[in-house]
């Protein structure tokens, strides 16, 4: 069976805590779980299927591929690195914040050799038609959110309305989702709580449409497949989302 014809980005999957910065992490692995999209190299990184795919290797709580180099603390404490967790939880000990140097260097090192990935790949890809920013999010809007307290939709995609890909393409995407993973109308939206990050921005429509993804949390990271203590998920549950979506994906270009 041919490639599908997307790139693949998923910024938010990795774990790695930078060599440069370990001695000044005061953060849990508890914390550091829940502030980036845990497992989702697990889910989206279907390599063998599509025809380009990038993933992320550094810890959103330290460097976030998401964001512009210039959204940064103390003016957003959740910017391109971070001085608290999304669940407002301080990341390094008292007195050893990141400085300008330090924010320099995991910029040069973890930030800018990621999105090199994706132009280079865009450009050397000729046949790549759609690009998916594969996220996952809290099923509950948390306090940093724009939807704080309220409950999420299953998925949501974002088209930075209808700039980084069309209205039709989103909607198309969202009926297929709701195929594969059996769902109901109102639990796949469109651009609403989120719209689209840097990476969709930036790239959408250049040179190929981009559309965001998030799924909720509450399809894997909860009973019964999910133990909290260990901070793992059953491999059947991986592999069964990982299905539907390559799934819905075909469906898309079918």
């Amino acid at each position: 069976m041919s490639k599908l014809p997307v790139f693949i980005s998923i910024p938010h999957g990795g774990t790695e805590i930078p060599s440069e910065i370990a001695g000044r992490v005061c953060i849990t692995p508890k914390d550091q779980f829940e502030d980036g999209d845990a497992l989702t190299r697990e889910i989206y990184g279907i390599k063998n299927e599509v025809l380009a795919c990038v993933e992320g290797n550094i810890a959103r709580a330290f460097v976030d591929l998401n964001r512009d180099v210039t959204d940064r603390p103390p003016k957003n404490p959740d910017g391109v690195v971070k001085s608290m967790t999304c669940m407002g939880k301080p990341i390094y000990h008292s007195g050893q914040e990141l400085n300008d140097d330090l924010t320099n260097l995991l910029l040069k090192k973890y930030y800018h050799p990621y999105h090199q990935s994706i132009r280079t790949g865009l450009d050397s890809k000729k046949n790549i038609m759609l690009m998916l920013d594969c996220h996952t999010m809290e099923s509950i809007g948390p306090e940093i959110s724009p939807d704080p307290g309220k409950l999420r939709p299953k998925f949501c995609l974002g088209s930075n309305f209808g700039e980084s890909c069309s209205h039709e393409m989103a909607q198309r995407m969202a009926h297929c989702i709701k195929t594969a993973f059996e769902l109901e109308d109102h639990e796949v939206v469109i651009d609403k709580p989120f719209a689209g990050g840097h990476i969709t921005r930036t790239y959408g429509n250049n040179p190929v449409p981009c559309m965001q993804i998030e799924m909720s949390r509450v399809l894997y990271l909860s009973d019964p497949w999910f133990d909290s203590n260990s901070l793992t998920v059953s491999q059947e549950r991986l592999t069964h989302l990982q299905e539907n979506f390559i799934k819905a994906l075909r469906n898309f270009f079918g």
